[in-house]
């Protein structure tokens, strides 16, 4: 088993070829580029069971040769970027799963399955490699371009790729290639492989949205390795949503914005490690964008969940198709600021920033004595005191509830977002069906706690819109007032005043479920104790 530590990057196909004829990259070179063809065949069965388990089988046709390959992805100690690979030459054109014993595939390589094993999709890439050698470490630099193709199907998705590879050496060396290609040529990080590409292809969903993927933490990885792989999972699962948020689609966006607020809340949970001004500015530009984001999301949450049901259910059903029909601009608004967002030189040196940040961040190599002990201290050791402290303090906030204004009410939410967003990211370290069960029944009084506190929150911010709604600088005077010359107020601004009465009269409901939740809470056992 070999651990493959590379990073992916993305580039027009003008980009790319500028790419083979920079200076100093000549310069770096330690032998010819080699150009080849590979056509590289995905195997799962009809279910996707290898896909359900993390793992991809594929065989790669180069030439005469067949090389099978096993890979898994791997939060373990090696940090970002790295993959557990597993290799073997085979004669025919489909896998020998008696090879994939020792393997991550190991646990399902039966006879069953190699009868079931059928070509899911393959990829079809021109491929120039160019071998390098940088800080005393040997690396690999390729250049892909080709396409994706579902077996079954004609459609096919583009390929123009850049990946590093670390063949011998310090990981380091792997994020400072991709810096200095990134001040040469634009390039975006790049956070989907090709496996996922062409699942999604697979299922007619390469513009659908993607959720968060689960993170399997090794038990013996260190503060700053957990770090890296949670960032990392957190910034893919935003970025992957890239193609969805862009066409407007509302999951899409959605699902952007909760791997953006994953990611920076992971970055508070680890705050005492990653202090320094390259963090300031990742957060300043993670908050920029969840910014962009937020308009098309509330609206949309808006519409669904609170208008639309009034033009069936409630007295004014009118005036609520009048308010819908404003807010829908909003919402389309919104739409159109989120991918000018995304379109932009910003966004993109967002992604590439941010993951060159994790793998080889400041951070990293702080001088400080307790910042570099924090980052070996083993995560379980971690982890355990981070949930404890944000606990005690959540409970001690929650215990008065009644007494906090808006603001204090709202800080509360949030900490309780990242307290439920800590536990999913090291719930792996803490095996056992006691404490699964122990973890399952916190997180659900965690998601009733912030249910509720978002409930409060809404109504502010609902009620701030409804003033904008009855009272907008741009409406006429002729609107607001009746033929008989007596103000009247407009429709879509007393379907909002509606809305936001129905809400009012939830509150105390709401702080009653917060009461009950918290007293539940502090009875709890802890799951990672």
């Amino acid at each position: 088993m070999a651990h493959e530590i590379e990073l992916k990057l993305e580039a027009t196909p003008a980009a790319s070829a500028r790419i083979a004829r920079l200076p100093w990259l000549r310069r770096l070179a330690r032998g010819p580029a080699q150009r080849e063809r590979l056509i590289t065949v995905y195997f799962d069965t009809a279910k996707l069971k290898l896909r359900e388990q993390g793992v991809a089988v594929r065989v790669r046709h180069a030439g005469q040769r067949r090389l099978q390959t096993v890979k898994t992805a791997s939060q373990g100690a090696s940090g970002a970027f790295a993959r557990h690979e597993w290799e073997h030459e085979i004669r025919g054109d489909t896998p020998n799963l008696r090879l994939a014993a020792h393997t991550a595939l190991g646990p399902l390589a039966t006879k069953r399955l190699q009868r079931k094993l059928k070509p899911i999709f393959e990829t079809v890439i021109e491929r120039t490699t160019l071998p390098i050698r940088s800080g005393g470490s040997d690396l690999e630099l390729a250049i892909d371009r080709g396409h994706i193709r579902a077996h079954g199907g004609s459609t096919r998705e583009p390929v123009s790729e850049i990946e590093i590879e670390l063949k011998r050496g310090d990981a380091v060396e792997v994020a400072r290639i991709a810096k200095r290609l990134a001040r040469s040529v634009p390039l975006a990080y790049g956070p989907r492989s090709k496996a996922e590409r062409g699942y999604a292809l697979r299922a007619g969903a390469a513009s659908s949205a993607v959720y968060a993927a689960a993170i399997d933490l090794d038990p013996q990885l260190s503060t700053s390795a957990a770090f890296q792989a949670i960032g990392l999972v957190c910034l893919d699962h935003a970025l992957s949503n890239d193609r969805a948020a862009r066409a407007g689609d509302a999951e899409g966006i959605h699902q952007m914005r909760v791997g953006l607020r994953r990611l920076r809340a992971a970055i508070s949970v680890f705050k005492e490690m990653v202090r320094g001004p390259g963090t300031e500015t990742v957060k300043r530009e993670l908050k920029w964008l969840t910014q962009q984001l937020s308009p098309a999301r509330d609206f949309d949450v808006l519409i669904e969940e609170r208008v639309r049901p009034l033009r069936k259910t409630a007295p004014i059903a009118v005036e609520a198709g009048i308010l819908e029909q404003e807010l829908d601009a909003r919402r389309t608004a919104g739409r159109e600021q989120a991918k000018s967002a995304l379109e932009s030189r910003r966004y993109r040196a967002i992604g590439l920033d941010t993951a060159l940040w994790l793998a080889d961040g400041a951070w990293r190599r702080s001088g400080d004595a307790p910042g570099a002990a924090l980052r070996k201290r083993p995560a379980a050791e971690f982890a355990a005191e981070a949930l404890a402290k944000r606990s005690r303090k959540i409970l001690k906030k929650a215990r008065r509830v009644d007494e906090l204004d808006v603001r204090a009410r709202h800080k509360l939410r949030i900490a309780i977002k990242k307290l439920r967003y800590a536990c999913e990211f090291f719930s792996s370290l803490y095996p056992g069906g006691k404490r699964k069960a122990r973890l399952k029944r916190f997180s659900k009084i965690l998601k009733s706690l912030q249910s509720s506190l978002g409930t409060l929150h809404d109504m502010e911010v609902h009620e701030g819109l409804a003033a904008k709604i009855a009272h907008p600088q741009s409406r006429s005077r002729s609107r607001r007032r009746s033929r008989t010359g007596t103000r009247s107020q407009a429709p879509e601004a007393l379907a909002m005043g509606f809305i936001t009465g129905q809400e009012q009269k939830q509150a105390a409901a709401c702080l009653a479920q917060i009461n009950e939740a918290t007293r539940r809470l502090s009875t709890l056992r802890a799951f990672w104790s």
